[in-house]
């Protein structure tokens, strides 16, 4: 069954092209500014018109599958640690950086791939590989990585949270459902469940980000999403933009910096929050 996939099959069309959005003059990053947290070294590793410089993180087998880790320098277990999970585009350079900077900020971020090693270029690649993704098969593959992050020696987390986006923020939505014991999710414009009935089975904390101008999931489908958190009594809180589906991908032209700025300032206090308590 590809019920989940087949319903976001419907809006992933608005994350767009993958062109990078590069200037017509390269873009130098420093080596130490990979992984940052800061927005404009985030948007200027995408930019780089030379060959990327090479992730933080390191590339693990996960039961068959690759995905990559990136723990937070020069920490020891046990770490916070989050499941990252890729847009439609598969487990591209993005997500290697999205990982890289919340490492950055002590957590140990493990992206996990739901494509089988594609990464899509076009979007018909990136439409192709979502129609071959199986449900049951890809929350395995979250089960693993959600089980390696709290067994690991390198990792052994006590709090557990997901990051996804897009298709990646449909999947965060499902798999705070399927695991009660899960500490936070974080959603970014993926496709949503309001029915309260539904979300009861989320525990942990629950932090969205919405733009206004999101064709696909509109300020009606947030507010329904929103009221379904509050009947059940989840402790949720809901940010919007005026901004379009995608806006926190540097490398796409949705992509808009203050919007994703103050975004990311949200999703670093709720991960602040979430290993303080």
């Amino acid at each position: 069954m590809r019920i989940l996939t087949a319903a976001i099959l419907t809006i992933v069309a608005a994350c767009g092209s993958s062109s990078s959005g590069a200037p017509d003059k390269a873009t130098t990053v420093s080596p130490s500014s990979i992984g940052s947290s800061d927005e404009a070294a985030f948007k200027a590793e995408h930019q780089l018109k030379e060959a990327p410089s090479p992730g933080k993180g390191q590339w693990i087998d996960l039961g068959g599958t690759r995905a990559y880790l990136a723990l937070p320098e020069g920490a020891k277990a046990p770490l916070p640690a989050i499941v990252v999970i890729h847009e439609w585009w598969g487990l591209n350079r993005n997500i290697e950086l999205w990982s890289d900077r919340i490492a950055a900020e002590g957590w140990a971020a493990l992206a996990v791939d739901l494509y089988g090693g594609k990464v899509a270029k076009t979007s018909d690649e990136a439409m192709a590989d979502m129609k071959t993704v199986d449900d049951a098969a890809a929350a395995k593959v979250i089960d693993r990585a959600y089980d390696f992050l709290a067994n690991d020696p390198r990792v052994h987390a006590r709090k557990r949270a997901v990051i996804g986006w897009c298709f990646g923020g449909g999947w965060s939505l499902q798999t705070a459902l399927a695991h009660p014991d899960l500490d936070g999710a974080i959603i970014y414009y993926g496709m949503l469940d309001p029915d309260p009935a539904h979300l009861a089975a989320i525990h942990g904390r629950v932090l969205g980000i919405f733009g206004n101008k999101d064709g696909h999931i509109t300020p009606g489908d947030v507010d329904a999403f929103e009221r379904g958190l509050a009947s059940a009594h989840v402790k949720a809180e809901i940010h919007r933009y005026d901004a379009p589906h995608a806006f926190a991908n540097p490398s796409n032209p949705a992509y808009d910096e203050t919007s994703a700025a103050d975004a990311w300032e949200h999703v670093k206090a709720f991960l602040h929050a979430l290993s303080s308590t």
